[in-house]
């Protein structure tokens, strides 16, 4: 079905909700073409065995298998890892999806010598190389948290889970819109969603702030949610220009909102610095060292 494209120069085109295009940042998949490529030892082990006779075989199917689990694993770990990467203050991965998945490797190819020629030598130091190998290509899973000294793991889990959550809402806003067929509506939602991951973004850095923002996270994202569902039910009907401005003009509250929120607390939060900052120097001053005053700026900061 053909899907309407606006914009400003479209001929139904107009500036009234039409802002600053959005800074959106395309995802593209950590795991991408090479972890798929993983797959590709497993099939060509099983129909290499599929004349090697019921031993060969039954060793060539396990092997294919335990090399399957190892490429699934695989592009788990990988997203695992560019999720911490992306993210100034994140948890190890519970599971080490990496490392398993380069042991599964060797076991796997180590198998497949196995059913060829049937010395457990030789299959032993192609999976030991195997292994070797996979590691330097992929790297090992992250082993440790980053920035999480101070942080409240308690509270960590709970902002998670608000994240989680948030992030399940702006799929249903983005699978709702689409029915509306038209693209700057489009991209007018994604650029509330943009606003939306600052705030959660700000969250995760701090999870003090919580408290303060649940409402935004929740009962606010879940009103955009309900608004964005029934506006594509009456807008797929009827194309009614008076829906269509009176959601933009919600999302316009809303993402101001939320954009004057999430500068709320980073202002606390430098707020808060600043206070242990001067208490830090005056209990230092107690103790006989003398700092000269200066004033803080944002850049000390």
């Amino acid at each position: 079905m053909a899907q309407r494209f606006g914009g400003k120069f479209s001929p139904d085109g107009n500036d009234n909700d039409t802002k600053a295009p959005v800074a959106q940042r395309h995802r593209v998949d950590p795991a991408g073409a090479r972890a798929n490529l993983m797959f590709v030892p497993a099939a060509v082990v099983l129909f290499t065995s599929l004349a090697a006779g019921a031993a060969g075989l039954a060793l060539g199917a396990t092997s294919a298998a335990v090399l399957a689990l190892s490429a699934w694993l695989l592009r788990g770990g990988l997203r695992a890892e560019a999720a911490y990467a992306e993210r100034k203050v994140a948890r190890r991965p519970g599971i080490p999806r990496k490392i398993f998945s380069s042991a599964l490797a060797g076991i796997g190819i180590a198998l497949a010598a196995l059913s060829g020629d049937g010395s457990v030598i030789a299959a032993i130091l192609y999976g030991a190389v195997t292994t070797g190998l996979h590691i330097a290509a992929f790297g090992v899973d992250p082993l440790r948290d980053k920035g999480m000294e101070g942080v409240d793991t308690f509270q960590q889990d709970r902002v998670a889970r608000t994240v989680e959550q948030a992030e399940a809402l702006l799929a249903q806003m983005s699978d709702a819109i689409l029915r509306a067929r038209d693209r700057r509506l489009e991209d007018r939602v994604a650029r509330f969603q943009t606003t939306v991951r600052e705030m959660l973004r700000t969250l995760e850095e701090d999870p003090r702030d919580l408290s303060a923002a649940r409402r935004y996270t929740g009962v606010y994202l879940m009103g955009a949610r309900d608004a964005t569902i029934k506006f594509a039910d009456v807008y797929t009907r009827k194309q009614d220009t008076t829906a269509r401005s009176d959601y933009l003009a919600l999302l316009d509250d809303l993402e101001e909102n939320f954009a004057a929120k999430t500068q709320k607390l980073l202002q606390n939060n430098q707020g808060e610095l600043e206070v242990e900052i001067t208490v830090l120097r005056d209990r230092l001053e107690r103790e006989g060292v003398h700092l000269p005053r200066t004033t803080t700026t944002q850049e000390d900061l």
